[in-house]
């Protein structure tokens, strides 16, 4: 027996209930104003960067990253170890980085035995910080290096290669594309920020990588007229504090990429990722050519002459010599400042390369300039070889040019550019570099191209054939050239100087369309081209068409 209250309610018209009726109506203005969860800005967001063609890391990715090696630390046939262990195992001494060197850099002896004992002091330093960290707690100033010296002496081959001996990252970058506060230019705190790009994001690994600053002599600050210096003094004075010991962000305030990324891992784990590097085991290596300081030394060294002394000692001296003079107050009269000095207390002057350095950079260097001119021959089949009378020739030559090593491959280019673009296709399968070629490479060349007249002769001919090849694999179609066809393609490709692939490509760029509408009128796949057919092959091709349309008797 039904109660009263289900009577009741089985005869009530059915109302809508209240909460229903709100829930419905706040659906519908959802979906005329949809609210947007941090979950669905991040991967918008996220999907729009991956359009425009940025990697955008999650956090599992990032800490994947992380665990990762450099790349000149890592073997292939190890177990993935701590990214730190090539710092913790630090122990070269500096007669082994000596002997690392002289395989690639030619001279410097000086430079390198400076070198290689400032980058053992620092390491061993950090190697025994992470051992004992009560260590850490001392003052230690770093071994920051100034290195001086004219153009092409191989002041950045030797951080390139002591880098790459010992494992760590390293970042070069040139001082003059950073401005004191990054609205012209590079702020100095993304020098820090390559580095942690350079270790693929290993932060912990960047900690205690090189950066290696070039042209620092172009930021020295001369403005005696007191206008706003923003490339020379603002820049050292924001140096000072990354040559010491200080934290730098690491996404700076216009990289959305890194806000973005850093809002994912956020999203993504509930906590915050690591947002700062100290520099404090950064090892910092500046050079520069400091063109015209050796005037403010000789001006202190004649001032200090004055007297018994003043005979003119300092006059016959080389300017490496009078630059190994420069001491502090000479580099602040050039235009830094004096706390900017005193950061780089390793001073490295790097010697003239002579001539006769430049001659032994060509025969004994590992990965020299000559081995990438054998190797750009090889690649048209050309086996380069060269005789000693040739090396000293272009040594001498590369002297003149005042450019050290550069001025090999100013030598070199100069000697074998038209060599490169007339030999391959040519049948020339070796070359001979001797003094000859060095002082008439014309002639050389010449006398080659008429000793392989045959040969190239037949690749021409090999050309022809293997173009047919490309247009039947292309289009399902045979052209067969008669001999004298070819033999015509090859006179007029040399009548225009044209390569016979670059004649035959443009002379039959379009005739795909008249061969495939004849082919489906008639059923045939190879046509025969004579001399007449490969000298106006659009007129032919028409007449064979209009020809297959005429009715058969």
């Amino acid at each position: 027996m039904k109660n009263e209250s289900d009577k009741t309610a089985g005869t009530e018209p059915d109302v809508p209930d209240h909460d229903e009726e709100t829930s419905e109506q706040q659906n519908e203005d959802d979906k005329k104003n949809p609210v947007h969860t941090p979950d669905d800005i991040v991967g918008t967001m996220k999907d729009f960067f991956e359009k425009m063609g940025f990697e955008v890391m999650s956090a599992r990715q990032q800490v994947v990253n992380a665990g990762k090696r450099p790349a000149a630390a890592e073997k292939s046939d190890e177990e993935p170890v701590s990214p730190l262990k090539v710092v913790k195992d630090f122990s070269f001494k500096p007669k082994e980085i000596r002997d690392h060197l002289d395989r690639f850099v030619i001279s410097q002896d000086e430079a390198k035995k400076v070198l290689a004992t400032a980058i053992c002091d620092h390491y061993n330093h950090v190697r025994r910080c992470l051992e004992k960290p009560e260590l850490a707690q001392r003052d230690f100033s770093k071994h920051n290096v100034i290195m001086l010296g004219p153009t092409g002496v191989g002041k950045t081959y030797l951080m390139r290669c002591i880098a790459k001996l010992i494992g760590v990252p390293f970042i070069k970058a040139d001082a003059t594309k950073f401005s004191e506060t990054g609205y012209v230019g590079y702020d100095v705190e993304d020098i820090v920020r390559d580095l942690v790009k350079a270790a693929d994001g290993n932060v912990e690994m960047a900690q205690y990588g090189i950066v290696y600053l070039d042209e620092i002599d172009k930021i020295a600050g001369r403005n005696s007229d007191g206008g706003k210096d923003v490339s020379g003094r603002g820049v050292q004075v924001n140096l000072l504090k990354l040559m010491e010991d200080t934290d730098v962000k690491l996404i700076g305030q216009t990289d959305m990429l890194g806000q973005m990324q850093a809002m994912m891992a956020m999203q993504t784990t509930g906590q915050p990722p690591r947002s700062l590097i100290s520099t404090k085991y950064i090892l910092f290596i500046v050079s520069g050519a400091f063109d015209r300081i050796q005037e403010i030394i000789q001006r202190r060294l004649g001032n200090a002459q004055i007297g018994f002394h003043a005979n003119g000692e300092f006059t016959g001296r080389t300017d490496s010599e009078i630059l190994k003079q420069v001491q502090t107050q000479d580099l602040v009269k050039f235009g830094f400042e004096p706390e900017f000095v005193g950061r780089l207390p390793v001073r490295v002057v790097l010697d003239d390369l002579s001539a006769a350095d430049l001659e032994q950079i060509l025969k004994v260097a590992e990965n020299g300039i000559l081995e990438q001119y054998r190797e750009n021959f090889a690649g048209y089949g050309i086996d380069l070889t060269t005789q000693a009378n040739a090396l000293h020739e272009i040594a001498a030559r590369a002297a003149e040019e005042k450019t050290g090593a550069r001025g090999l491959m100013t030598i070199l280019e100069r000697i074998f550019r038209d060599f490169k673009y007339e030999l391959p296709g040519s049948g020339v399968t070796s070359l001979d570099l001797t003094a000859e070629l060095v002082c008439h490479p014309g002639k050389e060349l010449k006398r080659l191209l008429q000793v392989s007249h045959k040969l190239t002769d037949k690749l021409k001919r090999e050309e022809v054939q293997a173009f047919a090849e490309r247009f039947r694999q292309q289009h399902e179609l045979d052209i067969e050239f008669t001999a004298a066809a070819v033999s015509w393609l090859i006179d007029q490709s040399s009548a225009q100087n044209k390569t016979v692939r670059g004649f035959c490509e443009e002379r039959f760029k379009d005739i795909h369309h008249g061969l495939l509408l004849l082919s489906n009128h008639t059923g045939k796949t190879s046509f025969p081209f004579d001399v007449d057919a490969v000298a106006a092959p659009s007129e032919i091709i028409s007449g064979w068409i209009r020809d297959s349309l005429k009715p058969q008797k």
